[in-house]
């Protein structure tokens, strides 16, 4: 019967530890979901880029992963941490002011420069601020996705140029869904487009700045994708 006992507490105590750190990783996440709506706030958006290209992003994941491909890669760990870092791709933009940040017109070759600063602070910042405090295969994501996302499949992006599978894999995931958001999106400095017209961009700009199989799997998610605007 004492043994009985001391199993049941051990039980007990392992199933609240577990609790604990369940709660201290949902602060941990609505910690970095808030900032980065913050940061996204500055320039009028509402926060339903973060929201959106984050569902956009376990979308393509879990169709690739069902598709068998990148294996390697995508296993379910993997997909949990890419979208959790997800939110945290555009981090770097807490470095730009808002001068070029909120200009309402196109940005000079100058202010483009300062712009694409963004790419690598978001990698700095993540790797200085979460280092110590979030597991090193969370962590790693995320400062790829905050330094590599605008990386293009032909090796024309920034901050490094490098191209096709040189680039990580969560990082190619979270260009499609970046660009298509953005493109049907209203800023500051354009009108939204339509779904249909960021779709034909989307299939134009395989092989070219997408990662064809990651391209090619987003417009088969196309109703998937439309729902997620329109419910927004």
């Amino acid at each position: 019967q004492f043994v009985k006992n001391q199993a049941q507490k051990i039980l007990q105590q392992t199933e609240e530890i577990a609790r604990k750190q369940q709660e201290i990783m949902d602060i941990q996440q609505q910690v970095i979901i808030s900032m980065a709506n913050l940061i996204e706030g500055r320039d009028g958006s509402t926060g339903g880029h973060i929201k959106r290209t984050s569902q956009y992003v376990e979308l393509i994941a879990k169709a690739l992963k069902n598709k068998g491909k990148f294996l390697d890669i995508l296993n379910d760990e993997y997909i949990e941490n890419l979208c959790k870092a997800a939110p945290m791709h555009d981090i770097g933009k807490i470095c730009i002011s808002d001068t070029i940040l909120k200009k309402p017109g196109r940005l000079t070759e100058a202010e483009f420069d300062i712009m694409k600063q963004h790419a690598e602070e978001g990698g700095n910042i993540i790797s200085s601020t979460m280092g110590k405090i979030e597991k090193k295969e969370f962590v790693d994501i995320a400062f790829d996705i905050a330094t590599y996302h605008h990386e293009k499949w032909n090796g024309e992006g920034y901050p490094k140029g490098i191209k096709e599978e040189k680039i990580p894999l969560s990082a190619r995931i979270m260009a499609v869904a970046d660009v298509f958001d953005a493109l049907v999106s209203k800023r500051c400095y354009k009108e939204a487009m339509n779904s249909e017209e960021a779709f034909n961009i989307i299939e134009a700009s395989s092989g070219s700045h997408f990662d064809p199989e990651i391209a090619k799997v987003f417009i088969e998610l196309r109703e998937k994708i439309e729902e997620i605007c329109r419910n927004e």
